[in-house]
């Protein structure tokens, strides 16, 4: 492949939902640049972008795959994104470097949740994008339909780029917007002019004016001549269209069938044409060794700022780094600093992305998207420059965590073996979390959702050997006292020679003011010596970790040493401890023990008509509504729930809006639980007990 200037580039994301036919476009542009010799197929597990065994098995994408082409003498980069909502992490990486996007919206189904989603990403990015209206050839093609629901969705921004020749719902051809010129469509993809057929000359009509006067709007010149009634040319007409759709004042909308080639090649040239190139795409601000920050300039003779979006674990050359370059340029066989970790990293193995295959390259310079292999410190969302001039730029921002899982080995002692795993899959996909939880002694795995899940687990035994169960987290409910009461511990053995004895009282009171146990001793005439103080403490530090009720630790008391007795010879600190214990055993279940339960603040983004279910749902989980307010297209619900009602919330929230709503939970406090709640939690604990 030539080396290309910024000016002829295009970084494009791919969009849309789940089975739109987003891989297949690709696979359609790699066909028409004669990249691969026939077209793939996903249900086939033979196309370039899908190459992960979990994609194949699955047959849907679960990465964002990258790979470029050379069309129209541009150089085209295509981010092609997963469409399930469980990988949204792979969508924060494509986008993370995209200048525009193309989402894949199927001529069937219409605007789905994932087109829905595309939309307010990218809108939120300000990323320009453009339309594909998939599976034209197919039965239940419907596309005055799906023009008539994007255009409700979205707005009479929504301009058709082409109009398809329709018999019976099915693309027979298409006309070009700009010009009225009609195309037969052939099997195989090719174009065949033809006249234009009658009826069509009205709704072009309506279609080109409305599209001129956007060219009009796009500057006070063309303004000027549209009032005049003078026609634009075709370059004023395309740098007019070109600024509309940066300016998000036009959607531009292509239609064909991806499968067939159908409206692909007019479609790449369209979107070289009025998608942006890194020299006219949102700046870039990057900031410096002293905390400054300077805006870049696409540049490959500037100082080298470079982020890596993304990483892949190959088992044959090991870690592969995706990234883009913003200013200045990264050669083969030369160095980077990583100001991150203060590390020089060598650069080897430099390619341009295609797939599972890339095509070594010498140099990646400003503007474009190149990978490298075994870089040693560098991990997604960390900035490649120079020592000389050490930069940073923002990383990828990855959605939070929406569902936890406690992880269990199947094997007897692989525990490590899982988190070691578990942390390689981590360097792929930093969208998970995993970490040990020393109070319930479960390892935790939190990801978006539960598919995302269940492709780490297979991933850790495709890629790892090793096997591993998912199962309900625990939930970290406490215990604490709600009365005064004082008790006796005393401590006396006998058997023969050296004895041990300890005595003590102890007043245990509840005490909001602090968490943890608050020792204090009012002692008199050192019926207890001071020595013991420090054992008497430690008993009590040991024994309220584990309740009187359902052995969880015990928050919110205080203890206070009153009296007691010792023997000169016998006394000991382990005796006064055990004392303590005993003390604490004896007080314990007559202080009014409850069990207090973790509440979560949670904050839920929901479409206003979905807004009677989420309350409702709500109020079935025990939650506080805390208020409601309205935020871009969405509604923002404020509320407390117990965190053992939202273990499975991100699925039935899925479930109950479509995947149109999302949500984020932190903990926020511990309250007492409710008598059933309570009882329920004993009940399972005794249960355990005796199992």
């Amino acid at each position: 492949m030539k080396e290309y200037p910024a000016s002829q580039i295009r970084n494009l994301a791919i969009m849309g939902h789940s089975g739109a036919g987003k891989t297949s476009f690709a696979e359609a542009c790699f066909f028409n640049a004669k990249l691969v010799e026939r077209l793939g197929k996903v249900t086939d597990g033979n196309t370039v972008m899908d190459f992960d065994p979990e994609e194949i098995r699955r047959h849907i994408s679960i990465n964002t795959s990258v790979a470029s082409l050379e069309w129209d003498n541009k150089k085209f980069t295509w981010l092609d994104t997963p469409g399930d909502f469980d990988f949204m992490g792979e969508v924060a990486s494509a986008l993370r470097v995209a200048d525009s996007a193309l989402i894949v919206i199927s001529a069937k189904s219409g605007v789905t949740v994932g087109a829905e989603k595309a939309v307010r990403y990218l809108r939120k990015a300000g990323i320009p994008f453009a339309f594909f209206i998939n599976k034209m050839d197919e039965e239940n093609a419907n596309y005055p339909k799906v023009m008539e629901d994007l255009r409700t969705h979205f707005g009479t921004r929504v301009t058709p780029m082409m109009v398809p020749i329709l018999e019976n719902n099915k693309m027979m051809g298409f006309v070009n917007s700009f010009n009225n010129h009609a195309h037969k469509l052939h099997p195989n993809g090719d174009l065949e002019d033809i006249d234009l057929p009658a009826g069509m000359e009205a709704p072009l009509k309506e279609i080109f004016d409305g599209m001129m006067e956007h060219v009009a709007e796009s500057s006070e010149t063309l303004m000027e001549k549209y009032f005049a009634g003078e026609e634009f040319t075709p370059a004023e007409i395309d740098r007019g269209i070109f600024e509309a759709v940066q300016n998000a004042d036009v959607y531009p909308v292509f239609c064909g069938s991806a499968a067939r080639n159908w409206g692909v090649r007019y479609t790449m040239s369209k979107l070289g044409d009025y998608m942006p190139s890194p020299l006219q795409a949102r700046p870039e601000t990057a900031v410096t060794e002293n905390g400054g920050s300077v805006e870049l300039k696409v540049d490959p003779k500037g100082p080298l700022a470079a982020v890596v979006f993304k990483t892949i674990a190959d088992p044959f050359v090991g870690r592969i780094s995706f990234f883009r370059v913003y200013s200045g340029e990264i050669k083969n066989n030369e160095s980077v600093y990583n100001a991150k970790y203060g590390k020089e990293e060598r650069i080897t193995g430099l390619a341009t992305a295609f797939g599972q295959k890339s095509k070594p390259t010498d140099c990646i310079k400003a503007g474009d998207i190149g990978a490298v292999t075994k870089l040693t410190v560098t991990r997604t969302g960390d900035t490649l420059s120079s020592k000389a001039k050490p930069l940073t730029l923002p990383g990828v921002e990855f959605p939070p965590p929406a569902l936890s899982m406690a992880v269990l080995p199947v094997a007897k002692g692989d525990e490590e073996k899982i988190m070691a795993g578990l942390r390689r899959i981590q360097d792929e996909d930093p969208s998970f979390i995993v970490e040990n939880n020393p109070e319930t002694k479960q390892m935790i795995l939190s990801g978006v959702g539960e598919i995302h899940l269940d492709v780490i687990k297979a991933k850790l035994k495709n890629k790892f050997k090793v096997d591993c169960l998912l199962e309900e987290a625990k939930v970290p409910y406490r215990e604490t006292i709600r009365k005064k009461f004082k008790a006796q511990g005393k401590h006396k053995k006998q058997s023969g020679g050296h004895g041990q004895y300890g005595d003590v009282w102890i007043e245990f009171e509840p005490c909001e003011e602090a968490e943890k146990l608050i020792f204090e001793e009012k002692v008199f005439g050192g019926s207890v010596p001071k020595a013991y103080f420090p054992a008497v403490e430690k008993g009590l530090m040991e024994a309220v970790e584990h309740g009187v009720l359902a052995g969880y630790p015990v928050v919110h008391v205080k203890a206070t040493l009153l009296d007691g007795s010792y023997h000169d010879v016998d006394s000991s600190e382990m005796a006064f401890k055990i004392a303590a214990n005993l003390a604490y055993k004896a007080a314990m279940p007559k202080a009014g023990p409850v069990i207090l339960e973790p509440i979560s603040n949670v904050k839920i983004w929901v479409p206003e008509n979905y807004l009677g279910d989420i309350m409702s749902d709500l109020n079935k989980r025990r939650g506080r509504i805390m208020g409601i307010e309205p935020k871009s297209e969405m509604q923002v619900v404020s509320a407390e729930v117990p965190t053992s009602e939202l273990s499975h919330y991100a699925t039935d929230l899925r479930s109950m809006t479509q995947g149109r709503a999302w949500f984020g939970a932190e903990f926020a406090r511990y309250e007492q639980a409710p008598d059933i709640v309570a009882q329920k939690v004993i009940a399972d604990a005794k249960q355990k007990e005796n199992d």
